[in-house]
């Protein structure tokens, strides 16, 4: 296998606080990892610091994303290496319509909607005159998800960050969005075939019934407090809440190793 992105003893500061400490984490092409954990946790920062946003400060520790090491490179130059993510809360963009926006993001130089770029938007049920609006202003929750799916598969990316894609969403949209979202990450592929790679925020889990996963974490307090199987994961979390279902992941990796 071959590591995609290798997160070691990564510890972060914003204005001055430390939000994540000693975190590591291993993603390797054609898999994708799930986080979940609490409010204030450190989830968000640790996807700002993979993509190099300046006001997350990297304090120690290192990040290689395809082998090479990123700590020092401009967000637009891991975008460059094929880098991608759907925010959580994405702002509004005056003057910027949609449209133009996933032109940008396919590398298109051309200011207009094209039956190639309609025939995009179709996927997530975007019509003509929704690329004409501006990006993100007066969408509501599941139209501001739509938007970020649409440029990323417009994109394209070889690793993808989602944060919080289901949040918000109501059920009709959650499904078209996890169903682009699998694509998006080659989860109709087979193993041996896939390529992209992918890192996902989830508070609730909802987006899980539409998207494998391959490992899942949880984080607690900046830190990695445990790892495995998502089903598992998922159920302990849903049943006994994040700091439990550490608890009992710490007590079967005990019973494992003995």
């Amino acid at each position: 296998m071959v590591v995609m992105l290798e997160i070691k003893d990564l510890t972060v500061e914003v204005e001055g606080k430390e939000i994540l400490r000693d975190l590591n984490l291993n993603i390797e092409r054609g898999e994708v990892h799930v986080l979940f954990g609490p409010n204030g946790c450190g989830k968000t920062t640790l996807l700002m610091t993979i993509l190099g946003f300046p006001n997350y400060k990297v304090t120690r520790g290192s990040i290689t994303f395809k082998g090479v090491d990123i700590i020092n490179l401009p967000t637009n130059e891991r975008v460059k290496l094929g880098m991608g993510m759907s925010f959580q809360h994405p702002p509004e963009i005056r003057g910027v319509k949609l449209g133009d926006m996933v032109n940008i993001a396919q590398g298109r130089k051309e200011e207009k909607i094209d039956e190639d770029l309609i025939a995009l938007a179709k996927r997530l049920n975007i019509s003509v005159d929704f690329l004409n609006r501006d990006v993100n202003l007066g969408f509501s929750g599941g139209e501001v998800k739509r938007s970020e799916i649409l440029q990323l598969l417009a994109q394209s990316p070889d690793f993808i960050m989602f944060d919080e894609p289901d949040s918000g969403v109501d059920v009709e949209n959650i499904e078209l969005i996890g169903g682009i979202m699998s694509e998006l990450l080659d989860r109709n592929k087979r193993p041996s075939k896939r390529k992209k790679a992918g890192l996902i925020i989830t508070h609730s889990g909802s987006i899980m019934r539409y998207i494998k996963a391959d490992r899942a974490h949880v984080m607690l307090e900046g830190r990695i407090a445990c790892s495995g199987m998502p089903d598992e994961i998922t159920k302990n979390i849903m049943e006994n809440g994040f700091e439990k279902c550490v608890e009992l992941c710490k007590r079967s990796e005990e019973v494992g190793a003995e």
